[in-house]
């Protein structure tokens, strides 16, 4: 099937096709356009989506995080968020790969299309003007051929007119004469104009028209098969990212079977459990007799004051405080407002919270001290002293955090249960203040719960249960027994050892090294097996024996 021999004479509608398709193109290249801005907008919007509900910093939606079902709706957001980016890619490829190919393939396509009708329209104007050629030679031969009749039959009535001279007969065959060799010589011309427009009517229908149609034929079946390529890569694009998108669904779904309502359902005991028991049964008071009325040890109502009550009017007014608000604001430093399991944890968090200001300060210090190792091994560097004053900066604020560390840990250790160390040891210096006002507050005070949810102190407790108290905490520590060596220590300045708990040393003596550094700069030594107490850890070489906990030497 060819154009040139099928179509030799549809000229204009060739013309008017392949302009539609052209047009065709140009409009699939727009729908391929529109549907990238689609693909950039809907990514667009899943992006902001999945930003909009991302926790925010700081806030109670980053604490609830912890549950199961909070971090596998964080984890669809992030897969939603990848997912956007695989229509950004989907966009990406459409408008590089489709739509910049499609506009610069429609430039070249209208370019050489109009090269070839160009071609045609000479070819036609070729052919019309020897058309016109031969039009005018027979014409003019028709005409010839009527004058040279017109004088023959002149010559003839003048010849047979005997009132005509015969220089008239004469002059009428002259003309006669002439008219007859025009009429030959246009004859002539006629044949041979004739034999030329043949000629170029032939080439014209069976050469040039053809090979023109072929090259208009040719473009169109090009620009064909450049339309279903590119609606093969329009699927193509598609097809590239559906693995990645089936990975993302994969993750969430994923996400979706890692919610354990078990383990949520726990964190939300940990996170409200107070750590009270539940409150007794409350005794029957009988009015009717003069006896000492009291209320259950065990009662909600009493639960802190040791079988204490309270009375106004004759009334006892029981305590349901768990039940009633809490007063807003901050709390003591202590968390002491708190129930026992929530007080634990918060003094438990601010305790992790200090360790880590403390290494942060503790890696700042090796950084510095390595600096003025280097600057004393080249003296070019720098001067070692100026690290001296940040140095010593950074020394207090981590002898101020480990205090502020031994403070909190002494309220858990109250928290916990646990009864501080027998007053009589040696205590760190660091702990002195902490300690005192620990076992002052353990053995000496009775707290009972408040209206508003703190501990307040029992101002009208009985004294014997006081004295109890006070011996079972002493009975507590008349066991306690002797801690043995775990290693020596050979002393590198003089110390005068005047805070309590310290213990004064010599320049080059060696003691028995019986706890070792816990991290606030102080070890626990022994001197002739009757005298202990604490000296600075940077003031003496520790060597550690092997055999008790592995440890190596270190200074």
């Amino acid at each position: 099937m060819s154009w040139g021999t099928e179509l030799w004479d549809q000229f204009d509608n060739l013309e008017k096709h392949t302009q539609w398709g052209i047009e065709f193109v140009e409009r699939y290249n727009k729908f391929v356009k529109d549907r990238t801005e689609i693909e950039i907008s809907y990514a667009k919007q899943l992006r902001n989506l999945s930003k909009k509900y991302q926790p925010k910093k700081n806030s109670r939606e980053e604490e609830e995080q912890r549950y199961t079902s909070c971090q596998a709706f964080l984890a669809i957001l992030n897969e939603i968020n990848d997912y956007a980016g695989q229509h950004e890619v989907i966009a990406e490829n459409m408008s590089g790969l489709i739509f910049a190919e499609l506009s610069r393939y429609i430039q070249e396509l209208k370019q050489e299309r109009k090269l070839h009708f160009q071609e045609g329209r000479r070819a036609q104007q070729h052919i019309e003007s020897c058309w016109k050629q031969l039009e005018n030679s027979k014409r003019r031969f028709e005409r010839d051929c009527k004058e040279a009749e017109r004088a023959q039959q002149h010559f003839e009535k003048m010849d047979n007119d005997l009132n005509v001279t015969k220089a008239d007969v004469e002059k009428a065959r002259q003309q006669a004469h002439t008219r007859h060799h025009m009429a030959s010589e246009s004859k002539t011309e006629y044949s041979n104009v004739l034999q030329n427009f043949n000629k170029e009517q032939h080439e014209h229908y069976y050469t040039n028209i053809p090979n023109i149609f072929q090259r208009i034929q040719d473009l169109d079946e090009r620009r064909i098969v450049k339309i279903g390529e590119s609606m093969k890569t329009f699927s193509e694009v598609d097809r590239q990212v559906i693995p990645i998108i089936g990975k993302c669904l994969d993750e969430i779904t994923k996400a979706a079977e890692s919610i354990d309502e078990k383990h949520d359902t726990q964190l939300v005991i940990e996170a409200f459990k107070s750590g009270f028991e539940q409150p007794g049964d409350v005794e029957f008071e009988d009015f009717s007799q003069p006896m000492k009325r009291t209320v259950s040890e065990s009662s909600l109502s009493n639960s802190r004051s040791d079988g204490k009550q309270e009375s106004k009017g004759g009334k006892s007014k029981g305590k349901l405080w768990p039940f009633i608000k809490k007063n807003k604001g901050s709390g003591p430093e202590d968390f002491s407002n708190l129930p026992p399991e929530q007080r634990r944890k918060k003094l438990q968090q601010k305790i992790d919270e200090i360790n880590k200001e403390i290494q942060k300060e503790s890696d700042q210090k090796d950084g510095l001290m390595k600096m003025k190792d280097a600057y004393i091994k080249n003296p070019q560097l720098g001067r070692p002293e100026t690290v001296d004053p940040k140095l010593a900066e950074i020394e207090q604020t981590i002898e101020k955090l480990r205090q502020e560390s031994q403070k909190f840990e002494a309220w858990l250790a109250e928290v916990e249960g646990r009864l501080p160390v027998r007053t009589d040891q040696p205590r760190r210096p660091s702990e002195m203040h902490e300690l005192q006002s620990t076992a002052v507050n353990n053995c000496a005070q009775d707290r009972e719960s408040s209206p508003d949810g703190s501990y307040t102190e029992e101002q009208n407790q009985d004294p014997e249960l006081k004295v109890a108290a006070q011996c079972e905490f002493d009975d507590e520590f008349d066991d306690e027994e002797v801690l043995a060596a775990i290693g020596t220590c050979k002393a590198m300045y003089p110390f005068e050892g005047q805070n309590e708990g310290t213990i004064a040393m010599a320049e080059g003596e060696t003691l028995s090294v019986i706890e070792e550094d816990k991290g606030d700069g102080w070890t626990r030594v022994r001197r002739n097996e009757d005298e202990e107490g604490y000296v600075p850890t940077s003031y003496v070489e520790v060597y550690l024996d092997r055999n008790t906990k592995g440890a190596m030497t270190y200074i």
